[in-house]
């Protein structure tokens, strides 16, 4: 067996970016925003009760992209998995915002989302 050596044996492995400070707010009014907008999606989307659905508020850094935006990601019963962009943060998120149940097809994600784009 072949030794590593000593000064790469235990190197974190490098990130892509740096994560950011309270990237996991947990505040009322942002738990709440949270909150609104997975019950925004269930009504505009026409989602079943048990269908899974996870709101989050990401950081963005590519030009022309908007500092904050919320993505939402929910699973149907069938296991499919769906997901949209607001771009703007969540505590901003309006009804208005939601994508109306007849797109939701549309949303299907089949592969992993690489965010190259939107």
């Amino acid at each position: 067996m072949r030794e590593v050596a000593p000064d790469i044996a235990w190197k974190p492995a490098p990130r892509a970016a740096p994560l950011r400070f309270g990237a996991f707010r947990q505040d009322e009014v942002h738990v709440r925003a949270l909150e609104r907008v997975r019950v925004w999606t269930r009504e505009s989307l026409d989602l079943a009760a048990d269908d899974a659905i996870l709101v989050s508020e990401v950081v963005c850094a590519r030009p022309g992209c908007p500092p904050l935006e919320t993505v939402v990601t929910f699973w149907t019963q069938a296991g499919e998995r769906h997901w949209f962009k607001v771009f703007k943060p969540v505590a901003e998120v309006a009804f208005d915002d939601m994508p109306p149940a007849w797109l939701r097809d549309a949303l299907y994600a089949a592969d992993p989302v690489d965010g190259a784009c939107c």
